[in-house]
């Protein structure tokens, strides 16, 4: 007897944009950011101004989702407002980079996690292990995926409120404020903001969860952009209050340059059993951004075999609606990056080219009004058309950044999209002969 796809409620969908956005960034960046900008009220900027462009794409998403709900995040957002080259492109990244990277990030800064409170912990293969592991969950229930990943979501929001309150009861709290002092002007005003703009940029990628499985959603139009709103606004709030408590027990100097700036906060804070406590935490975290990603990486894989006859066989769904051959491929991407490249070049990669895609996806809110005046919109971006323009400035100054200080991951994500263009046109010339 044929299984009924489960639907997707708005708790779920907003539990995944928040599982999507806390991950590898929140726990792994603060420390690059405090080598050139030692200043509190800088870098609470920096995590305002990443809150603020989070939340701006998000109104613009949830009006275009809202009036074009169908699965496939911007895969079939581009490929319906603009052209369906820009739409293949799109999910091309989606499926090579968007979701298979960071899922890779996450996996891999969950064992360096683990390794420092078991140091016999193998990292490589335990972060394929745990993408081994969510890919056979998801692959074999929507049910037990979403469960799993709601009380995952619960339990991540629950620590960070812990990790925020317990830092107020540190030893020897750090003289640091969250307003402006002699001198922080000057700082925001440098290249190395922007340059720790881009690391917060990425910290905030996810909130645009759920557009990818909107076709799965019980009222889409109504749940749509309340999900995406809520969970960003939660992620915003908890991010300025937990780089506020990271800064606040641990001094300037002793961050800087660190990676595992959860760990040392939590040795300020606990002690070191107490800190070993919380690399453990933290590492459970991080499997909640794993599962997230591989249970909505997939759907966007599974759309375009539903459009591209040269990837047909990847639209194949399970009984239980589950795109089980996509979602194969999508593992096998993630053990890729976790198996031959460096952490920094998977993050410096993926950002760049994530932030295009979303940035032209973002701009398509104005094609569609121009061309499809008389589209029903049972939502539109409150304040437009400043939403959209203020993402896409701060979008353009990041990607313009990042191209001429980090050329090689840069250009590695241009060469992504001209593969991607070269597999579109095969595709183009197998159809037309």
């Amino acid at each position: 007897m044929k299984r009924e796809s489960v639907k997707i409620g708005f708790w779920t969908a907003t539990f995944m944009v928040i599982a999507n956005m806390v991950g590898t960034g929140i726990f792994t960046s603060l420390g690059f950011q405090v080598v050139d900008i030692p200043s509190g009220f800088p870098v609470m900027m920096l995590w305002v101004l990443g809150g603020v462009a989070a939340l701006c794409g998000a109104l613009t998403y949830g009006e275009l989702g809202t009036a074009l709900p169908r699965s496939g995040g911007e895969y079939h957002l581009l490929s319906r407002i603009v052209h369906p080259v820009l739409g293949f492109l799109s999910g091309w990244v989606s499926a090579t980079v968007g979701f298979a990277a960071p899922t890779a990030l996450a996996a891999i800064a969950f064992a360096t996690y683990l390794a420092t409170a078991l140091p016999a912990v193998p990292v490589v293969h335990t972060a394929a292990a745990l993408v081994l592991f969510f890919t056979v969950l998801h692959g074999s229930s929507v049910w037990w995926g979403t469960r799993f990943t709601n009380v995952l979501t619960i339990l991540k929001v629950l620590l960070l409120l812990v990790l925020i309150g317990s830092a107020y009861y540190v030893r020897v709290p750090q003289d640091v404020t969250p307003f402006p002092v002699p001198g922080d002007w000057g700082l925001i005003m440098t290249p190395a903001f922007a340059v720790s703009l881009v690391y917060v940029s990425f910290a905030y990628t996810g909130w645009n969860a759920a557009i990818y499985i909107v076709g799965e959603m019980e009222s889409p139009r109504r749940d749509l952009t309340r999900a995406l709103v809520l969970g960003t606004s939660v992620v915003f709030v908890l991010y300025i209050l937990v780089n506020y408590a990271f800064m606040y027990t641990v001094p300037f100097p002793e961050l800087a340059g660190q990676i595992e700036v959860g760990y040392l906060s939590a040795s300020k804070i606990f002690g070191e059993a107490g800190a070993n406590l919380m690399a453990v935490t933290i590492a459970l975290i991080l499997t909640s951004t794993v599962s997230v990603m591989i249970y909505l990486g997939p759907r966007i894989v599974q759309v375009m075999g539903e459009d591209v006859p040269l990837l047909r066989s990847l639209s194949y769904k399970s009984a239980g609606g589950i795109p089980t051959y996509a979602m194969v491929v999508q593992c096998a991407l993630t053990f890729g990056f976790i198996y031959t490249a460096t952490f920094q070049q998977v993050l410096l990669y993926a950002g760049f080219t994530l932030n295009l895609i979303t940035a032209l996806t973002v701009a398509g809110i104005f094609v569609s009004r121009h061309r499809e005046p008389e589209l029903e919109r049972p939502y539109r971006t409150w304040g437009y058309p400043w939403p959209p323009i203020i993402f896409l400035v701060l979008s353009a100054w990041s990607l313009s950044f990042m191209l001429v200080t980090r050329p090689e991951e840069s250009l590695a994500g241009l060469a992504t999209l001209m593969l991607g263009l070269v597999i579109y046109g095969v595709d183009y010339l197998v159809r037309r002969a």
